[in-house]
């Protein structure tokens, strides 16, 4: 595997830890919602977007720390193989 390789693989990989917790939080509390209304039959979209928006800005505040250290290592990473990725080695 290149060093080119190796780099895409972790960024998707960052990339994937940084937003499936985000996105199936979201999932959840849209599913949870919308049993809820169709239980009671209120259909307000506000009550759909606030409580994942919610949700969603507790999560990143909480967890948000933790995203720009695994950014600030990829960071790190790209840039001290960035001689081996010029030079093809």
């Amino acid at each position: 595997m290149t060093e080119f390789d190796a780099l895409l693989r972790e960024a998707l990989l960052v990339t994937a830890i940084l937003t499936l917790p985000i996105l199936l939080l979201a999932t959840l509390v849209g599913t949870v919602v919308a049993v809820i209304q169709a239980a009671t039959q209120v259909q307000e979209q506000t009550l759909t977007l606030l409580p994942k928006i919610v949700a969603v800005g507790i999560a990143l505040a909480l967890f948000g720390s933790y995203g720009l250290r695994l950014c600030a290592g990829l960071l790190t990473d790209v840039l001290t193989r960035i001689p081996e990725l010029v030079h093809g080695g």
